[in-house]
C-alpha cells in the first residue's frame, strides 16, 4: 500500500432511507481508483409522491461514469431492496456480479426480464471460499435474516478488512438457512477488522430479537382452532415463515394452496437449490374452492396492501374461483412497513365487510422481525470490535442512533448518508467529499431520473387539474375561429350550468388573442405565455384553481 492509495466507501442509496440499497468501496489513488459494488436494489412507490411509477432505484451516475473500473458486484441477499435492479442497471455497470446460490437464481430472474444474459450471474460458495475482484478479496460469511442464504460480505484490501453486514439478525434456529454463528463472525475478526459497515434498521427496538422458531407453536394453534378457511400473507421472499405457515396448516389437517407470483416464484426457487425439502405438496386455486373451508390454508401475496396482489384480490371479492366469506380468518403474519398503512387498512376494512376475521401482528405472536434490534446491534459490534463503525440500511435517525450506540461502546462511528464518501485509511472514519446522488424512476419500459420532471409534471396535473388550449392562427397570424378549451381533472360547472368553465375560457382567450397586437400573435413563446396566464387567472376566479396549462398553436400556410 503506498501512500497515495486510500479505501473509501460511499452509499448511492440505502444510507438516509429503507431500500434501494446501493454500496461502493473503492481502493487506490483517487485517480486510478478501482471499485467494487454492493447490492442493486430497489424500493416501491406510491400514489402520493411517485404517481405511476413502477419502481424507484438509486442513481448509478457516480459508478456508471467510471464503469470501466468496476471490478465486480456483491449481492448479499434477494430481498428486492438489495436485488431488484439488478438486471436494469447492469447494462450500464457491466461488471461480473457474485452472489451465493439461492440469491444467484433470482438475480438470474431478474436479468431475464430485463432482457440480459442470465449468465453474467456467477454462483459463489460460502466462506472462506473467496473472490479476487482487482485489489479486493470477497467472501460471503453466512448470517441469519428473512431470506435463505443471506450473507455479510468479509471485504479485504491492502488497507485491511471490512465487514458488511448486509440485512441481519441474531438467530440460532432460522428454520430455513444458515443460523446467525458468534463462533464463524468472531474468527473473521480475530486479526482486527478496520470498519464494520452495519444494518441500523431497528436500532431503536429495545429488546433482543425473536428467533424464528418461536412461531411454529402459536401459528399452529391458531390454524387448529379456526373454522373456516384461514389465509396467511406475509412477505413472499420470507421462505422460512412461507414453510412454517404450510408445515402449521398440514399438522392442521388443511391442503395448503398458494397464490400469488411471488410466492410461487420463491417457493420454486428455494426447492430447486434444496432448501426446501419438506414443504407440503400444493393444491390448485380452483381447485381449493371445492373443499372444506375448514381444510383449506392459503398462503397469499401482498401483505402491505399491495393494490394488484393475491391478498387485495381476495379482499375485493375473490382470487379464481376461491373467496372469502363469514367465519373465514386472514392472518398477516407480517409487519406494516411505514407508508403501507393505508392500503392494509383497505384490505382489512374489506374484508371485515365480508365478515371475515382479520388477525395482526398481535404482539409479535405472529410475526418476527428480519433485522437486528438495539442488543443484537451490540452482539455484533462486540463479536466484531471494529476499530470504526459505519451504520447503513436506515433513515437519517437510524445512522444517528446507530452511531451514538456504537460510540457509548468505544468503538469511532461516523453517519455517512447517500453520497458521503468516507476514507478508511486515517486515523478515525472521515468524510472527504460528498458527491451527487439521487433516484431513478422505471417507468413502464423506460428509466429517467428525478431531474427529468415527469414526476413532478404528474404531481402538478393530480393536484392542479389540466387545461388543453387549441388555437388556430391563419398565415396572418389571424385567428381563425374561437379557442378551444379541454378540461381535464377540474369541476366545470358553474352556477348549475354545465361546462360553463370551458365557454367562459374559450370567450375570454378569444377576446386577449383578439386584442393581442400583430406582432405577439406571430410569436408562439409569447402567445403561449399569453393564454396560459389568461386560462390559469380566470380558472382561479371563477373554481379557485390554477391549473396546469398546454397550449396547441396551429397556423395555417398559404
Amino acid at each position: 500500500m503506498s501512500k497515495n492509495d486510500s479505501l473509501v466507501y460511499v452509499a448511492l442509496g440505502g444510507a438516509g432511507e429503507i431500500g434501494m440499497n446501493m454500496y461502493l468501496y473503492g481502493y487506490g489513488p483517487e485517480r486510478k481508483r478501482r471499485w467494487i459494488m454492493v447490492d442493486a436494489g430497489v424500493a416501491f412507490p406510491d400514489m402520493d409522491s411517485s404517481p405511476g411509477v413502477d419502481l424507484i432505484t438509486a442513481d448509478p451516475e457516480f459508478i456508471t461514469s467510471k464503469a470501466h473500473a468496476l471490478d465486480a458486484i456483491f449481492i448479499t441477499h434477494a430481498h428486492e431492496d438489495h436485488v431488484g435492479a439488478i438486471g436494469r442497471l447492469w447494462p450500464q455497470l457491466k461488471a461480473p456480479v457474485y452472489a451465493r446460490e439461492f440469491t444467484a437464481e433470482i438475480a438470474r430472474g431478474k436479468m431475464e426480464e430485463a432482457g440480459v444474459n442470465p449468465d453474467e450471474i456467477r454462483t459463489v460458495g460460502p466462506w472462506p471460499e473467496v473472490v479476487e475482484a482487482g485489489p479486493f478479496k470477497v467472501g460471503f460469511l453466512p448470517i441469519s435474516h428473512s431470506v435463505p442464504e443471506s450473507s455479510a460480505l468479509v471485504i479485504d484490501s491492502p488497507a485491511g478488512r471490512v465487514i458488511h453486514t448486509g440485512d441481519f439478525k441474531v438467530d440460532a434456529n432460522p428454520q430455513v438457512g444458515e443460523p446467525f454463528s458468534p463462533e464463524a463472525i468472531m474468527d473473521v475478526s480475530k486479526d482486527g477488522v478496520l470498519a464494520l459497515v452495519c444494518d441500523s434498521t431497528n436500532v431503536f427496538s429495545k429488546s433482543p430479537g425473536r428467533s424464528e422458531s418461536e412461531l411454529v407453536g402459536p401459528i399452529t394453534e391458531l390454524l387448529r382452532s379456526q373454522p373456516g378457511m384461514v389465509v396467511a400473507t406475509t412477505f413472499a421472499s420470507n421462505v422460512a415463515r412461507l414453510r412454517t405457515l404450510a408445515l402449521a396448516g398440514k399438522a392442521a389437517d388443511r391442503s395448503i394452496v398458494v397464490i400469488g407470483r411471488a410466492m410461487h416464484k420463491m417457493i420454486a426457487t428455494a426447492r430447486k437449490v434444496g432448501l426446501l425439502t419438506d414443504f407440503p405438496d400444493i393444491v390448485d386455486v380452483n381447485d381449493a374452492a371445492n373443499l372444506p373451508a375448514e381444510n383449506v390454508m392459503v398462503l397469499a401475496s401482498g401483505s402491505q396492501g399491495e393494490r394488484r396482489a393475491a391478498s387485495a384480490q381476495l379482499a375485493r371479492g375473490g382470487y379464481g374461483k376461491l373467496s372469502m366469506k363469514d367465519g373465514d380468518t386472514f392472518l398477516f403474519s407480517s409487519k406494516v412497513i411505514p407508508g403501507n398503512e393505508i392500503g392494509v387498512a383497505y384490505i382489512e376494512n374489506q374484508f371485515a365487510m365480508q365478515g371475515v376475521d382479520v388477525i395482526g401482528d398481535e404482539g409479535g405472536l405472529y410475526h418476527v422481525s428480519g433485522h437486528a434490534n438495539r442488543p443484537d446491534l451490540e452482539t455484533m459490534h462486540n463479536l466484531v470490535k471494529p476499530q470504526f463503525l459505519i451504520p447503513m440500511h436506515g433513515e437519517y435517525r437510524h445512522l444517528r442512533e446507530h452511531a451514538k450506540l456504537g460510540a457509548a461502546g468505544g468503538y469511532s462511528p461516523v453517519v455517512a448518508p447517500n453520497g458521503a464518501l468516507v476514507e478508511l485509511t486515517g486515523n478515525e472514519p472521515k468524510i472527504v467529499e460528498m458527491i451527487e446522488t439521487g433516484r431513478r424512476y422505471v417507468d413502464g419500459t423506460v428509466m429517467y431520473g428525478a431531474m427529468d420532471g415527469i414526476v413532478r409534471d404528474r404531481l402538478r396535473m393530480a393536484m392542479r387539474g389540466m387545461l388543453v388550449v387549441n388555437i388556430v392562427f391563419d398565415e396572418n397570424s389571424d385567428l381563425v375561429g374561437d379557442a378551444w378549451v379541454e378540461a381535464k381533472g377540474l369541476f366545470t360547472s358553474v352556477n348549475g350550468k354545465e361546462a360553463a368553465l370551458q365557454a367562459e375560457l374559450e370567450k375570454g382567450i378569444t377576446q386577449e388573442l383578439e386584442r393581442a397586437k400583430k406582432k405577439l400573435r406571430s410569436d408562439d413563446e409569447a402567445v403561449e405565455k399569453l393564454v396560459t396566464q389568461a386560462a390559469s387567472n380566470r380558472t382561479n376566479r371563477m373554481i379557485g384553481k390554477k391549473p396546469e396549462v398546454i397550449v396547441m398553436i396551429n397556423r395555417l400556410e398559404d
